[in-house]
């Protein structure tokens, strides 16, 4: 049996830009035993995927651990061949600790490169798609993400009348990611017959505290949901509407109708999320979120209930 290994540590948003690439990767080597390296944010929920048979915690020692990387490199070395989606200078050096085994990377001197020059500058879907392209891998079949949008019994129900999520948070160290008028968005959904429902880390809880004031029947989940968690929220909800952030990406993963707004901070062209058919979101891109009004986002948001096709 062949031995597999796929490299995707980080972030969230591009873990779940993986997903086509996990499926495709798994339809290719159906046979083989898949190993997933990963971080310790992103392995419970790979370990319920379908595509791996195993995942493998990367603890990313310091290049100066010379026990941490010896154990690394037992850790990389007894696969047939790796898949390196992470394609990052760090993962890039693991070529060498594996012992230069078949790769599909961009290590210098692999045996599959990623040979486009122009690679930096596609989008992280079609990037990946060519990537794997280059490496054999003709069939890219949409992913059946029905594995992740089961409620747990653990996590938090979803409100019993339609919903819409509002995700106002995004890395705290660039605050130019985070539109400041959530809360009259907030007050325009519950107008529509839409409860909103604010996602966020614990750390993200005032910013729910805002957005209630402004609508009071707002249901604030900051800091009580699993990554599974926000996509089974996201499977039910009439539309998301949130900042270029993670959680963003796992919602228009499952079919969500999302609307995605960007500073000058970064580019949807690059990083945008995407819909499971290759779809866009609606995006909406500013130099200076603080100039997007209420009414402009209002505008994106879809009439009626519709779902995009998963």
């Amino acid at each position: 049996m062949r031995r597999i290994l796929v490299i995707r540590l980080g972030a969230l948003g591009d873990f779940v830009q993986s997903f086509g690439p996990f499926a495709a990767i798994r339809a290719r080597h159906q046979d083989a035993r898949i190993t997933l390296l990963t971080t310790k944010p992103f392995a419970g929920l790979a370990r319920h995927a379908p595509w791996f048979d195993e995942v493998a915690i990367d603890r990313k020692p310091p290049f100066w651990d010379v026990p941490g990387l010896l154990r690394l490199s037992r850790q990389l070395r007894p696969f047939d061949f790796i898949y390196d989606l992470q394609t990052s200078a760090r993962s890039s050096r693991y070529f060498l600790l594996a012992g230069r085994p078949p790769w599909s990377g961009v290590a210098r001197g692999c045996s599959h490169p990623h040979a486009n020059p122009e690679r930096d500058f596609m989008h992280t879907r079609e990037r990946q798609q060519e990537q794997l392209a280059m490496a054999g891998i003709a069939a890219f079949p949409q992913p059946d993400l029905a594995w992740l949008t089961h409620p747990s019994e653990t996590g938090p129900a979803p409100p019993s009348r339609p919903y819409g999520l509002l995700i106002p948070g995004a890395a705290p160290h660039r605050p130019a990611k985070r539109w400041p008028h959530f809360p009259a968005l907030a007050k325009e959904l519950d107008a529509r017959g839409l409860r909103p429902v604010v996602l966020g880390t614990a750390a993200e809880a005032p910013l729910a505290t805002a957005i209630r004031q402004e609508a009071p029947s707002a249901v604030d989940l900051t800091g009580r949901t699993s990554l599974a968690d926000i996509a089974v929220l996201a499977a039910g909800a009439a539309v998301a509407i949130g900042n270029d952030t993670g959680p963003m990406h796992m919602a228009a993963a499952v079919g969500c109708p999302s609307v995605v707004l960007f500073s000058a901070a970064s580019d949807p062209a690059l990083t945008a999320p995407r819909y499971p058919d290759g779809g866009w979101p609606s995006i909406l891109q500013v130099p200076d979120l603080a100039r997007l009004s209420p009414r402009r986002v209002a505008a994106e948001l879809p009439q009626g209930h519709r779902r995009v096709p998963v």
